[in-house]
């Protein structure tokens, strides 16, 4: 069985579970090394730490005068173009060419240049480069395993079926992008199985990319680190069991409040904010992995009760376990504005019609809600009602 202890005082809610014997042997991980970065805002936890560390260390990324390296800053494509003159070198592979929006007093024209001629970095149609364009996660890959001259050893499409989000990689991003994940490039943060391939990548996302590039040319070493897609390797299961009563943090990144109503039942994802590391030292439950649930009344109040763990190399494990129940109300009157009600907070469906009623404000519907589906229907509910007490959860400062 699998126990969840009531919310926790703190900046994370706790949940406390046991696993037998065997379960978890597919996820062991050894627990990485805490990097120690001069960057002011990237602490040694952070899940790009070492990445960031290590190429700062040679020269290949800065950070900003006041200190800081501003790790979740996109990127431009000028911008990576310059990392990569700094971390490879490359003879050239094909004459320069002159893009018609990259002036040759252009800060990075040299770099783009030079990256266009080694093969990282190529034009768009009608001769430009589009220097100032936030660069895509899946562009950075096609880049580096271009410029590496990389190619999969596969069937691209069996290579790629590993990401949830397959389908929505670019045509002429998915062979080398199948070549990237066999060479261990890319790094996804916070789910392994989510490439995100048309997100604009950050600063912090971009050092990973190059520092695994460099790691599968043999010119850096191997870093451990959870997020780095590795579908061909096979370690060696370690059964262990996870004691009950191992407390696991977790936060809900959506909002800081939760509306439901005493009656209804709501889906619910949290995150694991932290590694769940044992006295060994071995991380058995990743930050970033998920525990999947729902929202259910009992006792005239909410509990969670936690289906699923979802770890952020994309394996699930079944769960069987819920929270305390949560009995904190909060009246909602009618007159009242939903301005201050709608703040930070997400309804469940049957909270979001209760509130649209009493206060008769029927754009409180499309705010965010939890499964989000019948409120119209359930407005009518609630309708000539003059008040409603909801439950109200605050999963990252609820008092234990």
């Amino acid at each position: 069985m699998f126990n969840l202890n009531r919310w926790q005082s703190g900046t994370a809610a706790l949940i406390a579970l046991s696993v037998t014997s065997g379960t978890v042997a597919p996820f062991i991980i050894a627990a990485p090394s805490l990097a120690q970065t001069t960057f002011t805002d990237v602490q040694s936890n952070y899940w790009a730490s070492q990445f960031i560390q290590e190429l700062s260390q040679r020269g290949v990324i800065a950070g900003f005068p006041d200190g800081s390296f501003r790790p979740e800053e996109p990127v431009t494509r000028a911008q990576f173009a310059a990392m990569i003159n700094k971390a490879f070198q490359k003879p050239a592979q094909r004459q320069a060419i002159t893009f018609n929006d990259v002036p040759s007093n252009y800060w990075a024209a040299s770099a783009i240049q030079q990256a266009y001629t080694i093969g990282f970095l190529a034009g768009y149609p009608g001769n430009n480069f589009r220097p100032n364009e936030a660069i895509p996660r899946q562009q950075v890959l096609v880049s580096l395993a271009n410029g590496l001259q990389y190619t999969a050893s596969t069937d691209p499409a069996t290579i790629l079926q590993y990401y949830n989000d397959a389908s929505s990689i670019a045509d002429y991003a998915r062979s080398p992008i199948a070549a990237a994940t066999e060479k261990q490039i890319v790094v996804n943060y916070p789910n392994v199985k989510f490439l995100n391939p048309t997100v604009t990548a950050s600063r912090a996302q971009v050092a990973a990319f190059i520092y695994q590039a460099l790691v599968s040319s043999n010119q850096a070493t191997a870093i451990n680190s959870p997020y780095i897609v590795a579908i061909n390797t096979t370690p060696t299961p370690t059964a262990i069991t996870i004691p009950q009563g191992t407390a696991i943090p977790v936060k809900y990144d959506q909002a800081k409040k939760i509306l439901v109503t005493k009656d209804e039942t709501a889906p619910l994802t949290l995150t694991v904010s932290q590694n769940v590391v044992t006295q060994d030292g071995v991380v058995v439950i990743p930050a970033g992995s998920q525990v999947i649930g729902q929202l259910k009344p009992a006792k005239g109040g909410s509990q969670f009760v936690a289906q699923k763990l979802v770890l952020t190399t994309g394996q699930e494990y079944d769960l069987n376990a819920s929270s305390d129940v949560i009995t904190k109300t909060e009246t909602v009157k009618k007159g009242i504005s939903t301005g201050a009600i709608i703040q930070n907070t997400v309804f469940g469906a049957s909270a979001a019609a209760a509130v649209s009623a009493v206060t008769g404000d029927r754009a409180i519907a499309t705010e965010e809600v939890l499964g989000g589906a019948g409120i119209g229907a359930l407005i009518g509910v609630f309708f000539g009602r003059n008040s409603v007490d909801l439950i109200a959860i605050e999963p990252n400062t609820d008092p234990g």
